[in-house]
């Protein structure tokens, strides 16, 4: 399984592991991947701070990442109050009434409500950035494909490779002419923001289009050691995974009222997915639920653009993740939840990976 990926990075095995959750990133890099931090969820440049002093510590010395959410182009934008104001008052109504009749409960009152996850503010992206390089990661991913130019210069001069996510295979050369080190090809399965191509069409096209330039990644519909060989054989040099760690016990150390998300997923198929603009305001595949639903009702408003959508979203997720019912949990998550069948360790969810991937190995062997 070795790969220029493991090279790169001192890794034992070509997985990079994308979560939220600081105990599922730590637990995958000390089990030989290399875990990656989402930052977005952090409103508090402290706060990052703060938790990745802690992967400093519990990760055993070995290598970690973070991953940040930065068009490449700066938006402008104004504070959050400024933002709210630009909130229609009629989608407002919608987000009350749904939460009525999905009988969706406020929070308790000592509940500390977060504000909108300003982590999509371009200016708290950089902070994220800011607090990271002064940490000893070994990757900074970006969501939004390439981060501004000087963002790779900062990482650049920090000895620091950066990723960029791309969803088409023009999107991966300009990413490379920007700069980029490492592309993550991520097909229309995947969990989160996606493109329109799924990923055995996608890999093959960004793996020809960037050449030997920089190692491409798979992610989009990974899950089992059959299909990280199957993305190896298409010409990447390793797996890109982010919604299979959501039914794992770790990510319950770090969000611990998400039972209720987690039997979402594990009763999850394959076909219970949707792509909609209702969690950010960009394409994002989701679970499918009852709040995913409400949203198609002829009287359900359009989407808003990035980032009022999430400011418009962002209290009616407290509740509804509060709530801990699964019919309506509002959740980012891949075409593979229909293999997420049950809540485990990392270690095991690694250790599957790589027997699947051999038994994927001595099958081929035998068709020789």
């Amino acid at each position: 399984m070795r790969t220029s990926l493991c090279d790169r990075f001192g890794i034992e095995l070509p997985i990079v592991g994308f979560t939220p959750s600081e105990h599922v990133a730590a637990a995958i890099s000390r089990a030989g991947g290399l875990g990656v931090l989402g930052c977005v969820r952090f409103n508090d440049a402290a706060e990052l701070d703060r938790v990745l002093d802690w992967m400093d510590e519990h990760t055993d010395g070995k290598p970690y990442g973070v991953d940040i959410v930065m068009p490449a182009k700066i938006p402008e934008e104004g504070s959050q109050v400024d933002l709210t104001k630009l909130i229609p008052d009629g989608h407002r109504a919608f987000v009350d009434k749904v939460l009525r009749e999905l009988s969706v409960p406020p929070l308790p009152d000592d509940t500390d409500e977060r504000a909108g996850v300003l982590g999509w503010l371009h200016s708290v992206a950089r902070s994220h950035v800011d607090v990271a390089l002064k940490h000893r990661i070994s990757l900074i991913a970006n969501a939004l494909g390439s981060p501004p130019p000087d963002v790779i210069e900062l990482a650049h001069a920090a000895g620091v490779p950066v990723a960029a996510l791309a969803g088409k295979a023009e999107h991966a050369v300009r990413h490379v002419d920007n700069g980029v080190d490492f592309v993550v090809a991520q097909g229309y399965e995947a969990g989160g923001h996606t493109g329109e191509i799924a990923s055995m069409v996608l890999v093959p096209e960004i793996v020809d289009a960037v050449g030997s330039r920089v190692p491409v990644l798979a992610a989009g519909g990974i899950g089992s050691g059959r299909q990280m060989a199957a993305a190896l054989a298409l010409g990447a040099a390793g797996v890109w995974m982010g919604s299979f760690w959501l039914a794992t016990e770790e990510y319950l150390q770090t969000m611990a009222d998400s039972g209720g998300m987690q039997q979402a997923l594990v009763g999850a198929t394959s076909a219970d997915t949707v792509r909609t603009r209702i969690y950010t305001g960009k394409p994002a595949r989701l679970l499918k639920t009852r709040w995913t639903e409400a949203w198609t009702a002829p009287d359900a408003p359009e989407p808003l653009p990035m980032p009022l959508q999430n400011l418009l979203v962002s209290q009616a997720h407290n509740r509804i993740h509060a709530s801990g019912d699964p019919s309506v949990v509002s959740m980012p998550v891949g075409q593979i939840v229909g293999r997420m069948d049950r809540v485990r360790p990392v270690a095991d969810v690694i250790a599957e990976l790589v027997s699947g991937y051999e038994e994927a190995l001595a099958r081929l062997e035998k068709t020789r």
